[in-house]
């Protein structure tokens, strides 16, 4: 059974399309949802520090840091400082990819088709890339902000060959993953398939986000004090916030 660290009742819940894009930071002692409503949905995703978007998710200590080449509950998502942007405190899928990033518009193409506006409308092809940087221009972000992406909800395994694997059909629907923030992060995301996912047929998946206030923040963090570095960084991350 999950432990759930909110109350029932979201502040505030928004579903992003299949291929749609947002970003918005959220706040300390939130938790942020996401849940894949339909199965096979993928959220990759960006953080970065609120106040001070030079500090942004560094992937390779996060992973290092914990040991893991996964990422599931009890995991801390690690800025290049240190400290805590978010870390998963509720998770009904068990595995999250941070291999895999983003698709541009030329692999895009490439894989699926052109899928022009000219003949789709609002139904054009969108890439990850373009995405992205779409939300951070909101931020006064650019190309040399670009960072990597956790992919939510999609499983890469390595096969005995050392070869990474696509697991098809891995998140079911109703799939959910809880994000407690100990400082204000600005998260940037697009619901976009996995790079890595074999259907030659572009059909992103809809995700919902819901937002709560955390019940007890102490609880929070206790679920991410599963390691000595998390300990060391989420002490980085209250010296901050002082």
């Amino acid at each position: 059974m999950t432990q759930l660290h909110h109350a029932a009742t979201p502040l505030r819940e928004e579903t992003v399309p299949g291929g749609g894009h947002l970003s918005f930071v959220l706040k300390r002692g939130q938790i942020l949802r996401l849940t894949d409503t339909d199965g096979g949905a993928n959220v990759s995703m960006m953080m970065l520090n609120a106040h001070e978007k030079s500090e942004r998710l560094n992937l390779p200590d996060t992973l290092k840091g914990q040991h893991t080449a996964k990422l599931t509950t009890g995991h801390c998502f690690y800025s290049d400082m240190g400290r805590v942007l978010t870390g998963i405190v509720a998770d009904t899928c068990g595995w999250h990819d941070p291999f895999g990033g983003v698709l541009n518009a030329a692999e895009t193409a490439e894989k699926y088709g052109q899928g022009r506006y000219q003949e789709l409308r609002n139904g054009f092809y969108r890439n990850g890339m373009d995405n992205l940087l779409v939300e951070m221009g909101k931020w006064d972000l650019g190309l040399e902000d670009l960072l990597m992406v956790v992919n939510f909800f999609s499983k890469v395994s390595v096969d005995a060959d050392g070869s990474f694997r696509f697991v098809s059909g891995f998140s079911q629907p109703g799939s959910f993953v809880e994000l407690y923030a100990p400082m204000d992060t600005l998260i940037v995301l697009t619901t976009l398939q996995h790079p890595m996912d074999p259907n030659p047929e572009y059909a992103p998946r809809p995700v919902q986000l819901s937002w709560f206030t955390a019940e007890d923040t102490q609880a929070c963090e206790n679920a991410l004090h599963t390691r000595a570095e998390n300990d060391r960084a989420l002490t980085n991350t209250h010296l901050f916030a002082l």
